[in-house]
């Protein structure tokens, strides 16, 4: 039985937020987003009818007066009567009871079988975890309606042991969800840092993993809810559920027997179904939208007073010049926090023209990374971001969808991320990943966009192109898969160029060539370059303007040449006498056991 949520997608969600944000506000969010308000109200409904039906009707669900057969609605029966005489309305809300608590049986079993297995297993590794994943993997495999039937033939209609076998069929989705959330995280450097600080394995799972898994899993519990009334509504209509109770899958069968004498008898059980079956989903999406924060269509736009802020305002007039290619202005983004939201980013004001390289540099954490991604449209879902205006040739991209922006980004916007070899597939081959854009966004044929992937391979400076084309990220070097991206990132002829700390992995000779490809590349092209980097040395290679960031805020914007020369800002001069280019050579180290 697969489940709507997928391993490695909710490990990542769970591994983004925040656990801050995730205690904070969580009502708070989830109350102001429509969907998950009209799926909270109904399943308040169907829990309230259940657990209040016996004053909701005075009529049994399972008595039935065949004198009564079919009867039509009235004072006596709200919804009328089925083919035996029974109450529909009483059925009705008993059966809310019967689903209900059948669901619960299974969001239960399958989590106190899945969240401690695949905590021990992803945390722990080794053995435990070759063989509970192979266990995971062979029932998995099992069709759960077969095992469901053989269990049900060889002890009788029982609803409850139907949904408690139910639950233990689809609990390695929850191990398996759990164990990817814990190894993504097990790795990371607060991790290390808590088990130095003496933390036991247990006291550690609880603190620094256990958080991590809440968020993914109680967004799968939704989905497994909703799985777990649609089973048993198909067990009961199969008539293999409990036979003295009443229940909406026993309802549709009833119903299906009278379906052309009362077709009426159908509505009502299957509008039960559905609408509990959708709001569980609904549910499940608003937590994801909630824990991660909210999306792209719901994200606040907010305009902010900088005139104390001490910012550098680049331009901020409503026309821009023709030859700008790229325009910012008063740019904010923000993220939630415990407190209230945190700014990362304080109205950060930009312009580059066709043709320039501008640097945006400052210390690690200053802002630089955030005002490339607000651009690109690739701020993490909990980010909000405003601004009243990013003009990329003229057209605003804070009014583009998701959609729009996916047809500029790689054809008239490249992007160069850090780290390298992070940044390709490793389960598709070098060509693949350099094809697929160019076909996509230039319609090119595939042996057209072969021919060309060679050539920007060579162009790049690979020797062997049909090798590289060829290869996996694995088998070739950091500097020549840093080429391959450079290769795509101009592979569709971008007027923009984007650079997030290009040369940060590669060694000081593949630095400079990288540099000096990237300054040929944007000449021939005439692109524009925003190139995001805290080195100087790479500035000043480089580099026509230079933008220095601080906490967040532009402070100084200069010509190259004229901020080497006469820096005006403080910040500007002291990260120049930070470099240690131009120091003095050290002394040579004294060699041990020499004679003096």
């Amino acid at each position: 039985m697969s489940l709507p949520t997928d391993p490695t997608t909710a490990a990542t969600l769970g591994h983004a937020i925040d656990p801050e944000v995730r205690r904070a506000g969580l009502v708070k969010r989830l109350v102001r987003i429509p969907t998950a308000v009209v799926a909270l109200v109904w399943l308040v409904v169907v829990v309230a009818a259940a657990v209040l039906a016996p004053l909701l009707t005075s009529q049994s669900p399972t008595a039935s007066d065949i004198l009564d057969a079919l009867a039509p609605r009235g004072p006596g029966h709200p919804l009328g009567t089925d083919g035996v005489g029974r109450d529909v309305w009483a059925q009705l809300i008993y059966g809310a009871r019967t689903s209900l608590v059948g669901a619960l049986i299974v969001v239960i079993v399958s989590l106190v079988v899945g969240l401690p297995a695949g905590l021990i297993a992803g945390y722990f590794r080794g053995r435990f975890d070759g063989i509970s994943t192979w266990i995971a993997s062979l029932l998995m495999a099992q069709p759960a309606i077969i095992i469901l039937l053989v269990v049900l033939t060889q002890v009788g209609r029982n609803t409850a042991l139907a949904m408690f076998v139910f639950g233990f069929v689809i609990a390695p989705g929850v191990f398996r969800l759990v164990r990817a959330s814990v190894i993504a995280v097990r790795e990371e450097l607060f991790v290390d840092a808590a088990r130095v600080s003496g933390l036991t394995d247990p006291r550690l799972i609880r603190r620094h993993i256990l958080p991590v898994v809440v968020a993914p899993t109680v967004i799968q519990m939704s989905q497994i809810f909703g799985i777990a009334i649609v089973v048993q509504a198909g067990l009961e209509f199969l008539g293999l559920g409990s036979a003295n109770q009443a229940s909406w899958g026993g309802m549709l069968n009833d119903a299906f027997q009278a379906i052309y004498t009362a077709p009426r008898l159908l509505v009502w059980p299957a509008l039960a179904i559905i609408l509990t079956v959708t709001a569980c989903a609904l549910l499940g999406n608003a937590l994801r939208d909630a824990l991660g924060g909210a999306p792209a269509a719901r994200r606040r736009r907010r305009r902010k007073e900088l005139s104390d802020t001490g910012s550098v305002t680049v331009s901020t007039s409503p026309d821009v010049a023709d030859d700008v290619a790229l325009q910012i202005d008063s740019l904010v983004v923000s993220y939630p926090g415990a407190a209230g939201d945190r700014e990362v980013v304080h109205g950060v004001s930009l312009a580059i023209r066709r043709g320039e390289v501008l640097g945006l540099v400052g210390e690690s954490g200053s802002g630089k990374s955030q005002t490339a991604f607000s651009v690109l449209g690739l701020l993490p879902g909990a980010a909000s971001m405003s601004a009243d205006r990013i003009q990329f040739h003229g057209e605003d991209l804070t009014t583009l969808s998701g959609a729009a922006m996916n047809r500029l980004r790689g054809r008239r916007i490249g992007y160069i991320p850090q780290e390298p070899m992070s940044n390709l597939d490793p389960s598709f081959r070098v060509g693949s990943q350099l094809v697929d854009p160019m076909r996509h966004h230039l319609g090119l044929s595939r042996k057209d966009a072969r021919a060309e992937a060679l050539r920007l391979l060579e162009r790049v400076g690979i020797r062997d192109p049909e090798r590289v084309f060829d290869a996996y990220p694995h088998q070739i070097s950091g500097g020549m898969a840093q080429r391959v991206l450079i290769a795509g990132a101009v592979s569709c002829n971008p007027e923009l160029l984007i650079a997030d700390e290009p040369t940060t992995a590669l060694d000081v000779t593949v630095q400079a060539e990288v540099l000096d490809l990237i300054r040929e590349l944007q000449a021939e092209r005439e692109m524009a370059v925003l190139l995001v980097t805290h080195n100087f040395g790479v500035v000043a290679d480089i580099c026509d303007t230079v933008a220095v960031m601080r906490d967040g805020r532009i402070v100084e914007v200069a010509s190259a040449d004229d901020l080497f020369s006469d820096p005006q800002d403080a910040y500007t001069r002291m990260l120049l006498e930070s470099s240690v280019e131009g120091a003095p050579a050290r002394k040579p180290l004294p060699v041990i056991g020499a004679t003096r």
